[in-house]
């Protein structure tokens, strides 16, 4: 099966690896729009998370066992099967098995699935419970970005633009985890300029926001990229400290541990909790305009 959908507006291709995305490409203007996974730099293109979101504070116990994570979960470097491709849609699947068993003691089938419409793409989040208990788990993406899209065009030439005036700090983050106070970044406003200077501290990390989307624009051209993530809790904004060649837009349910308050796995900030036999979705898209 083709890991590539496509249609008169988009070419979108993903791998097995991870279900993750490798190109978004416009059929009209030729532009790609995501992160070409350059090793020396960043060697990702759009990573899905689960069953974690960021880090966690050392080991974690559930049930009277200990285990341990690496940060934002295993299904980023899992290979996952195809199990559905059509010109305008993909699935991937993973299930549990006795490796995932080994870092995360729950039974689960994860899918991924994107879809396009027209100059939009969605992807789908779905998890099942396959095990005789409650699960516990967090989602989300890590779409990177190119910035700037064009040419002759620079990463300060380019702001995200808030579906809503907003007033928010950003979480700030020690080693991956989050710390308790904030900083202010939006006051009353819905446009934040990028600039290198603003992930010196590492990734932004915001809660409580009232909008249900961003819209990444350039000031000198009419491209850009708005992410609608409604039902997501959380949301990060990143690139690697000191460069300027793309942008992560991740819309979270799930976040990473506070520092110094370490909670129980099922009582983690964002957790999701899913009953035995039931299934849980959510989904986020992207208009290529």
């Amino acid at each position: 099966m083709k890991n590539s959908i496509l249609n008169d507006s988009l070419i979108v291709t993903a791998q097995s690896k991870g279900a993750e995305l490798t190109s978004i490409r416009s059929l009209e203007t030729g532009i790609e729009y995501l992160w070409q996974a350059n090793p020396t730099v960043w060697p990702r293109h759009a990573p899905n998370l689960f069953p974690i979101v960021g880090k966690m504070d050392g080991k974690y116990t559930i049930d009277g066992k200990e285990y341990e994570m690496n940060q934002h979960g295993f299904a980023r470097d899992s290979d996952f099967k195809l199990s559905q491709s059509t010109d305008s849609k993909l699935v991937y699947e993973l299930n549990f098995s006795a490796e995932t068993l080994k870092v995360y003691p729950y039974k689960f089938k994860f899918f991924v699935i994107y879809e396009i419409y027209d100059n939009e793409l969605s992807v789908k989040y779905r998890v099942e419970n396959q095990d005789d208990k409650e699960i516990y788990f967090s989602v989300g993406a890590h779409p990177a970005f190119n910035v700037p899209f064009i040419v002759n065009e620079s990463f300060s030439d380019y702001y995200l633009e808030f579906e809503k005036e907003e007033t928010l700090g950003r979480y700030l983050i020690d080693d991956g985890l989050i710390l308790d106070n904030s900083e202010p970044i939006l006051n009353a406003e819905n446009r934040l300029n990028l600039t290198k200077d603003l992930f010196l501290q590492d990734a932004i990390v915001l809660k409580n926001m009232k909008s249900k989307s961003i819209t990444l624009k350039s000031k000198k051209s009419k491209y850009f990229i708005k992410m609608k993530f409604d039902g997501f809790d959380y949301f990060g904004i990143w690139t690697k400290p000191g460069f300027d060649k793309f942008i992560c837009l991740e819309p979270w349910k799930g976040i990473a541990d506070t520092k110094g308050k370490k909670v129980g796995f099922s009582e983690k900030e964002g957790i999701i909790k899913l009953a035995k036999s039931k299934t849980f979705e959510c989904e986020h898209s992207m208009i290529f305009g």
